[in-house]
């Protein structure tokens, strides 16, 4: 099914509720996210400070992160916010997330590489399938852990479920051809800002009425 970020339809996501269903995204996308990507760049270019891309978060937001570190600092946030608990959500709700996650990025507003949202759609068609813990959930900001989880799992750690199976994240990506992502600089935080995890529970309870 080809998917236009910024233009999803509900039959189209229903359908990726309800079944298993192949996505590609509309080639049009790719021209915009990759010159969101360029604002990165020359931002780490230029020297200057960037709330979320070379500085700290919260009340570190004055703190200056230098280059060589700033993947760890992504790695650092995601690994940090996986805080949930409670039972996993179901996979009909994670493969929605996936599909409303890599929609999102691919409308070029968060300066992500392509790889971060190839990722998540090869998750998504290889029924390779984050384990996310249904509560702990801050909310203010987003889904943080919730989509922390989901993001955790695109590095290959955490846990993966396939077919039913939770095995652990590094072997099921293994398994389906998926390499672990390598965040840079502001990736981890465009993959834990975001709604998708309330939106899929939100659309999952209008499908099911």
């Amino acid at each position: 099914m080809k998917l236009t970020p910024g233009n999803l339809q509900h039959r189209q996501q229903e359908q990726c509720f309800r079944h298993h269903v192949p996505i590609e995204l509309d080639d049009s996308c790719w021209d915009t996210v990759n010159r969101s990507r360029e604002v990165v760049a020359k931002v780490l270019q230029s020297g200057k400070t960037v709330y979320g891309v070379n500085t700290g978060f919260g009340l570190l937001a004055n703190k200056s992160i230098s280059s060589e570190s700033l993947g760890q600092l992504q790695l650092n946030l995601v690994r940090s916010h996986c805080a949930g608990t409670g039972p996993l959500l179901d996979d009909e709700i994670v493969r929605l997330i996936l599909v409303l996650k890599s929609t999102s990025l691919a409308r070029g507003f968060s300066g992500v590489r392509p790889i971060v949202i190839r990722t998540l759609v090869d998750c998504h068609n290889a029924n390779a399938l984050p384990c996310i813990p249904s509560k702990g959930s801050v909310g203010a900001s987003g889904d943080l852990a919730p989509l922390a989880h989901m993001s955790l799992a695109l590095i290959g750690e955490g846990h993966v479920r396939i077919d039913g199976d939770e095995i652990a994240a590094v072997e099921g990506l293994s398994s389906k051809n998926i390499a672990p992502l390598e965040l840079g600089a502001k990736e981890g935080i465009a993959l834990l800002n975001g709604t998708q995890v309330s939106t899929a529970l939100a659309l999952a309870g209008l499908y099911d009425t």
